[in-house]
């Protein structure tokens, strides 16, 4: 009963913070908002780690390449803790690793998935409101839009868009879940 516990209390505070670290990356790769306030509590509670990490680790091509290996590295921490938890005593390194690279591919889906469907109900319920979480949603999101408004051009004052973008997250879904049993399948 105290491993089922505490790997639930793991498993919340984990995934809270490795979206808080993938937050910032996003952020990053968007160009969202340095100044909103919710960007500045991600920034806070990620710099600690990042600062540091990247002195040893730069910025390849405008991506934030220590957040990676900080989300990456910080999952892996996670799965050594609960297999340690579990009794099944120490993986491969490269293993974990792979497994950890997945995990934190999927919680990027994940992450684009809900803020899109934030952005739609928030354009029905409070268009062009000024909260600082739906300016940081939508400035996450227009990036992957804008492709698809390309293809799917509002007509008659519908977009339609976020259906083509809802599509290719859930086929990216696919192939992260069809990684994440490949690399299950090789451990074993």
């Amino acid at each position: 009963m105290f491993n089922e516990i505490f790997s639930l209390i793991l498993d919340t505070l984990s995934s809270l913070y490795l979206m808080i670290i993938l937050m910032r990356f996003i952020f990053q790769l968007s160009r969202a908002d340095f100044y909103n306030p919710i960007s500045q509590f991600v920034v806070k509670a990620t710099n600690p780690v990042l600062l540091p990490l990247r002195r040893v680790i730069p910025s390849m091509g405008g991506i934030d390449t220590a957040s990676i290996v900080f989300a990456v590295g910080f999952q892996a921490l996670v799965v050594v803790i609960k297999l340690l938890l579990l009794g099944n005593g120490m993986a491969n390194p490269l293993f974990i690793l792979a497994i950890s690279a997945v995990m934190v591919l999927d919680v990027i889906l994940n992450i684009y998935f809900w803020s899109l469907i934030i952005m739609i109900i928030s354009s029905w319920i409070a268009p062009g409101s000024g909260h600082p979480a739906l300016v940081l949603i939508n400035q996450i999101v227009e990036p992957i839009m804008q492709p698809f408004r390309k293809l799917l051009p509002p007509m008659g004052g519908l977009d339609l868009s976020p259906i083509l973008a809802f599509l290719a997250i859930k086929v990216l879904e696919v192939v992260v879940s069809g990684l994440h049993g490949q690399v299950l399948a090789l451990a074993y």
